[in-house]
């Protein structure tokens, strides 16, 4: 028998998940001729955001209360072709999602969980909500290089149509206002209570560096990658879970870590602080950490282990460690599996598949945990036999979730949203 498409393994009696090496092609002057055709748009007033998916190697579940993260963008991502609409009216269709989505800017449809056009509703109700006049709609098409989630596809999906509604209305923002409009969109449109992790990642993040976002001061650091360092290559291993992040435990967690700071801030003395673990330092932790108990206390544990982590894991890539630096993610994945129980059972899979397969430096589950993807930094020149084996051995593991896979993913890390420029 031949080998499987897309990899050099053998078809064995099992249906192996697909690896994928590289980027998959883009092809910009492809999505404007599908503008024109589908809308009539003029070739000149046509253009291409580029929204990149995002890994989280360090700081697992904290952006929310107030803690610090890694983050780097990968070069895979969201593609929306844009252009003024001449009128009020947004019109969008997807090559990802059948029919066409259809609303003006004066009468924005509220949230519609069978929709795929809440991103862009979302995106016209925070720009308005923060004081930018709207009059020009779009027409766009969107085109995306993974359907599965754990990248934060829904982030950028947001960030996109936030840069192309903002470049045909001629409003200028800047980077950081442009995170709070894309949590807007998550947390006041959609109701996601997450932090800004996701965003930052998507719109901060450039090539040979690692993100570092301290979510209690809004600020951001982007530290280079030295040049000791050995080269290292990313991994996505896909799941087939695809369940909406908003139908998992998601929000469940996010109530528990609320609870716990709660009872902390009580017995530290500072009831009135909002009830967030960033605002307990780790040595009042330890100091009154005896006053929690069972899920609470679990999830109070992954928070101030897992800022520690970060801080070891800036200082492991600053001296050029990458081994030291894998190391910490794996733990990160240990307690997010642990302290934060966040894992699905195929996660799980996935997670311990990858540290036990030869040229792995460290892996975790991505995003919430509840759905999507693994991700891991393995050796280059180990790359694929690491990709063939975690494809098979999930395959083995997990038959009907791999059948739903979109596969194991080779990526490098990339640079943040922006604008295409011919």
């Amino acid at each position: 028998m031949g080998p499987i498409s897309g990899t050099g393994l053998m078809i064995s009696p099992l249906r192996v998940i697909r690896v994928f090496r590289g980027s998959l092609p883009f092809n910009p002057d492809k999505l404007r001729s599908e503008l024109t055709s589908r809308y009539g748009a003029d070739p000149d007033s046509i253009q291409v955001v580029r929204s990149p998916y995002r890994i989280c190697p360090i700081g697992a579940h904290i952006d929310h209360q107030l803690g610090p993260v890694t983050a780097m963008a990968i070069d895979r991502a969201v593609y929306l072709t844009f252009a003024p609409s001449g009128s009020g009216d947004v019109k969008l269709a997807s090559d990802l999602f059948e029919g066409e989505i259809q609303f003006s800017l004066d009468d924005v449809p509220p949230k519609d969980d069978t929709s795929w056009g809440n991103y862009a509703c979302g995106a016209v109700e925070a720009l308005t909500a923060s004081g930018h006049d709207l009059n020009q709609g779009i027409v766009g098409y969107t085109t995306g290089q993974i359907n599965e989630g754990g990248l934060s596809s829904s982030a950028a999906v947001g960030v996109a149509y936030l840069m192309a509604f903002e470049a045909v209305n001629n409003v200028s923002v800047t980077p950081d206002e442009n995170i709070e409009l894309d949590r807007l969109i998550e947390n006041e449109y959609l109701g996601l209570r997450n932090g800004i992790l996701d965003q930052s990642a998507i719109i901060l993040s450039r090539h040979r560096h690692l993100t570092v976002l301290d979510c209690k001061t809004v600020s951001h650091e982007l530290v280079p990658q030295p040049e000791s360092m050995p080269p290292y290559t990313i991994l996505v291993a896909y799941s087939g879970v695809k369940d909406a992040l908003v139908s998992t435990g998601y929000n469940t967690r996010v109530d528990e870590c609320r609870e716990a700071a709660e009872s902390l801030l009580q017995a530290i003395g500072r009831a009135d602080d909002a009830p967030l673990l960033g605002n307990i330092t780790p040595e009042e932790y330890q100091e009154h950490k005896g006053n929690l108990n069972g899920d609470p206390a679990k999830r109070a544990e992954h928070f101030f282990t897992e800022s520690a982590r970060v801080e070891q894991g800036v200082d492991a890539w600053k001296a050029g460690d990458l081994l030291r630096f894998g190391d910490l993610i794996s733990e990160s994945g240990r307690s997010s599996i642990e302290n934060y129980e966040s894992g699905s059972e195929p996660l799980i899979d996935l997670y311990n598949i990858l540290i036990e397969t030869d040229g792995v430096l460290g892996a975790r589950f991505s995003g919430g945990g509840f759905r999507g993807c693994s991700i891991a930094l393995v050796e280059p020149d180990k790359a694929e036999s690491a990709a063939e084996q975690v494809a098979l051995e999930y395959t083995k593991k997990q038959p009907e979730q791999a059948a739903q896979s979109d596969g194991v993913l080779i990526c490098h890390p990339a640079d943040g949203a922006s604008i295409i420029e011919d």
